[in-house]
């Protein structure tokens, strides 16, 4: 289905004296349904016939690993995860992320921030689709010819576009659209190359079995595996049983990172916190069953691609998310310990896909002057796109929040230690006696300490109010949908 868009750049309304304005301060509570895809069974039986998967290789060698396969389980609570034998027998085979944080929720937002670097309010699971001009992660990966693609279990055949595809035997959920990140963007569903490379899992087989495996890959199983429409126990024992295989196959384990995580937790009151793994053979046998209790979220899956093979940044929330501890002890990169009191990820702020603060016509500006955590600043075309710009939101911070909608605004501003003026500290904390992946730049501390390391930061950095910050950069997108 056609999608008509009408986009107006940053730099095209200051050229044309029109004023440049950051979030808006009100908003509809409402917002009117996009068109829907929804192809007939018969159409999707003859596209299964015809449409074929899409496999490009490379072999970009990067600084920690050679090949990131990202692996998503559903609402499920850290300490529910913990308890399961299944999840427990896979932390032993690598190392658990013990402060690793969803975005928000529900689920599709989070989906959507760890391939574009932001939910854009989001706060629904609606057909949603954003317009070709937001760029994601693909875009970063392509300016040095790296590999990617997506198995979404049951996908009923490359780059299908539709809100579901149900068992048709049994009629219950498989697979969904909500939990395929890059078909959100029409940079890559509107792309007859790029969506191809969106495929079931008949194709992760053949790509293993071909050793056409590409190095980026996202993993979504269907709605009974990924315990959204289960529990935990199959869960993990679906994990286990997929995993297993592939950590004894030479081709897939080598030099490779594996993350294994969920899309978000259960319980909306308590912090947004998702039991993470790295496995594969990325991980050095010596780190097998420790824990890395530094700060991440979802955006720092982007921000250690780019640091890894040395990419540019969306100049969005990936821009100086914490970056894995593997990829900073090869690189050298510091990140900030950062205290994590209040702390909780569990609600959007205002923008152009939200349904209860929705900004029509209203798209957040990336900021395009940052170096960025690669320190390779933004990728070229998104800053011919959107002009000189320091961003409608503190991109440059560690963790995402907005001042003005008061979302997430209880920890301490930390920039990115890349960015211009910034000191932030650094890394992975023991906790207790277990052993601890460290990057660069270790601090050992945690609790009040993290908190007292993390407000000596802010001040040697000497950190307006973001309101103020905001005011002094933002600039605004213009689109619409007809």
């Amino acid at each position: 289905m056609k999608q008509n868009t009408i986009f107006v750049s940053a730099a095209a309304l200051a050229g044309a004296g029109q004023a440049l304005t950051s979030e808006p301060t009100t908003y509809a509570t409402t917002r009117a349904p996009l068109s829907t895809v929804e192809p007939s069974l018969s159409s999707i039986y003859a596209a299964q016939a015809t449409v074929q998967p899409s496999s490009p290789t490379s072999n970009v060698q990067g600084a920690a690993f050679d090949r990131i396969v990202q692996i998503w389980l559903e609402n499920t609570n850290f300490n529910a995860s913990a308890a399961d034998p299944n999840m427990q027998w896979l932390t032993s085979q690598g190392i658990l992320l013990t402060n690793y944080f969803a975005v928000t929720h529900p689920s599709e937002p989070n989906y959507a921030a760890v391939v574009g670097g932001d939910n854009f309010g989001m706060d629904n699971d609606d057909f949603n689709r954003f317009p070709a001009n937001i760029s994601t992660v693909v875009d970063l990966l392509d300016t040095k010819g790296i590999s990617w693609g997506e198995y979404q279990e049951h996908l009923p055949y490359p780059g299908f576009e539709g809100f579901n595809f149900s068992n048709q035997a049994t009629y219950a959920n498989d697979y969904v659209r909500k939990h395929d990140p890059l078909i959100l963007y029409d940079s890559v569903a509107s792309n007859s190359s790029r969506v191809r490379q969106i495929k079931n899992f008949t194709s992760f087989t053949a790509d293993l079995e071909a050793k056409t495996f590409p190095q980026w890959s996202f993993v979504t199983p269907n709605m009974t595996n990924d315990a959204h429409d289960t529990n935990i126990t199959f869960a993990a024992s679906w994990a286990r049983g997929f995993l297993e295989p592939l950590l004894n196959n030479t081709y897939f384990m080598n030099n490779t990172l594996v993350v294994l995580t969920f899309d978000e937790n259960e319980e909306y009151p308590i912090p947004n916190r998702v039991y993470t793994i790295l496995l594969g053979g990325a991980i050095d046998k010596s780190l097998h069953g420790t824990t890395d209790d530094l700060y991440y979220n979802h955006y720092s899956a982007i921000s250690s691609v780019s640091v890894n093979w040395g990419l540019p940044s969306l100049g969005r929330w990936d821009c100086d998310a914490n970056v894995f501890a593997l990829v900073a002890n090869k690189t050298g990169y510091k990140n900030a310990n950062i205290s994590l009191d209040g702390l909780y990820f569990n609600e959007s702020y205002p923008g152009p896909v939200s349904d209860s603060k929705y900004t029509a016509g209203w798209w957040p500006s990336p900021n395009t002057q940052a170096n960025c955590a690669a320190g390779k600043g933004v990728l070229p075309e998104i800053v011919k796109t959107w002009g000189n710009s320091t961003g409608t939101y503190n991109y440059t911070n560690v963790y995402p929040y907005d001042q003005l909608a008061g979302v997430a605004t209880g920890g301490t501003p930390v920039a990115g230690s890349m960015d211009s003026g910034s000191s932030s500290g650094s890394s992975s904390s023991s906790s207790g006696s277990t052993t601890t992946a460290t990057a660069t730049g270790t601090s050992t501390s945690t609790g009040s300490s993290a908190s007292a390391s993390s407000s000596k930061n802010a001040a040697a950095m000497g950190m307006q109010p973001d309101d103020v910050m905001k005011m002094l950069g933002a600039v605004g997108l213009v689109a619409a949908f007809l």
